[in-house]
């Protein structure tokens, strides 16, 4: 075996692997920093519009106090004094939504209509409204709230807290980047990650696809090497063992194509050179003419028996033979067996002992009677004179076993594991008597009826074949 291991480059794997890792990292983190932003914004708005609606409520009672009393001067000390923070701006308006007091008196002198004024409409009705608001006469982001002013169940103004957010703004927007640093950041590490990540799975995905490419291309038992210790082991140990099986199948294909090479020249070989016996003068003497003629004859005939035996193999082989399905009397299949071998058996002086229990499989008979009748032949064909010839047939569980015994001088131990090899013989002596497809064809057979066939020996005392059916349920 050879080791595998091609160059791997940047491909489509990976980059899809890369960009999809990265776009979701990207998209994760950019939505959980949005988040985190939008939260701080949240809450800080919250916080104040709070601490806002604290503090006006309690202002309010003591400028109810200056306005129940009508006690202005009052008033616009509270407001100059609570109002002194540069960030923030505190007026008080009467009931008719006039300005009494203001903490920014230069910039509120400018301002011709309050009604304008966001939230002042609400508080004059009665009603409490807060918001984020330009400021008056700028475009700066101002927090406000506008609060009606009551004592008694009476209205008596309202009060109008601002407050920039400028600083906050400006915190914020700190905050904003140093949150997009850490994003950017984060991204480039996850970045990193991703690309070192989706290598680790596009590489064994590559040589795998570059392995496959190799095996489509006819480069037959190379060794895929992969450690991952995950899924992809069992994978590559998949496509090793495909890869390995390719390559006994790729030399069993050339094994057969040079036995049918061999076993197709050899009795054409031998026809031509009869032929041209012939044409050289060898009709004229009548007792070798018809000696050439019979071994025309019998070299016509054992090629017509090898492609017969090619064809019918190829067809059981790419399952595209049609079998019957037929209940079989298992003594009635041996008994027609018996009765084509018999004659033959009795010129070679061979004896046969039948005894098969009254069973019943399912089955195409032609078919099942060609398999054993070519466990008959191989088993004439390696018995001495005067031996016998055993077969039996008897239940087993829910199978059905024919057992077919000579006694030969068996089969090598080495050469079981490859008696049902195409054009496979065990001696070679013998290979003019057959052309080492029937064993082929009978497993074949059996198979196709869903059974299995096995074969046993003991030197000198002959082989043992048994086949093994399933019964008619």
């Amino acid at each position: 075996m050879r080791g595998f291991l091609p160059r791997i480059k940047l491909n489509t794997i990976h980059a899809k692997l890369f960009g999809t890792y990265l776009m979701l990292t990207a998209f994760g983190t950019s939505l959980l920093a949005g988040y985190i932003l939008w939260s701080f914004a949240d809450y800080f708005m919250r916080m104040r519009q709070v601490d806002l609606d604290n503090w006006t409520s309690a202002l309010s009672e003591s400028v109810a106090d200056g306005l129940e009393q009508k006690d202005i001067p009052q008033v616009k000390l509270l407001v100059q004094r609570y109002g002194a923070p540069q960030n923030l701006t505190l007026r008080v308006f009467n009931q008719q939504g006039n300005l009494i007091a203001t903490s920014d008196p230069k910039l509120d002198s400018q301002v011709k209509d309050w009604y304008q004024i966001p939230g002042m409409r609400a508080a004059l009705k009665n009603r409490v409204e807060q918001g984020i608001a330009k400021g008056v006469l700028s475009n700066k982001d101002r927090l406000y709230i506008a609060r009606p002013i009551e004592r008694n169940g009476q209205f008596l103004g309202v009060l109008r807290m601002s407050i920039t957010l400028e600083q906050f703004q400006r915190q914020f927007a700190r905050v904003f980047w140093s949150v997009l640093g850490t994003l950017a950041i984060t991204i480039l590490l996850c970045a990193l990650i991703s690309s070192r990540f989706a290598r680790s799975l596009s590489k064994p995905i590559e040589i795998m696809q570059n392995f496959a490419i190799r095996l489509g291309g006819g480069h037959f038992g190379d060794k895929l090497i992969i450690q991952e210790n995950n899924e992809l082991d069992q994978l590559a140990a998949e496509l090793n063992r495909m890869s390995e099986r390719l390559a006994s199948l790729d030399q069993e294909r050339r094994v057969f194509l040079a036995n049918v090479s061999h076993e197709l020249r050899t009795p054409i070989s031998n026809v031509q050179v009869t032929v041209d016996a012939l044409k050289g003068g060898a009709y004229e003497e009548p007792e070798i003419r018809d000696r050439f003629f019979q071994t025309i004859d019998s070299e016509i005939k054992r090629l017509a028996r090898l492609i017969h035996d090619l064809l019918d193999l190829g067809r059981l082989e790419a399952g595209v033979t049609q079998l019957e399905q037929q209940s079989i009397s298992l003594q009635g299949l041996i008994n027609r067996a018996v009765n084509a071998i018999e004659p033959r058996m009795q010129t070679v002086k061979i004896a046969l002992q039948v005894n098969v229990d009254p069973l019943t499989i399912q089955g195409d008979p032609e078919r099942l009677l060609q398999a054993i009748l070519n466990l008959l032949d191989n088993a004439i064909k390696h018995s001495p004179a005067n031996s016998q010839v055993f077969i039996s047939g008897y239940s087993r569980g829910k199978q059905a076993i024919i057992q077919i015994q000579d006694q030969g001088k068996g089969i090598k131990e080495a050469d079981l594991p490859r008696i049902f090899e195409q054009f496979y013989t065990t001696d070679p002596s013998r290979k003019s008597s057959g052309n080492g497809l029937g064993l082929a064809i009978t497993k074949r057979i059996i198979e196709a009826h869903q059974g299995s066939i096995t074969a046993t020996s003991t030197p000198n005392q002959g082989a043992t074949f048994i086949i093994s059916l399933p019964l008619k349920g």
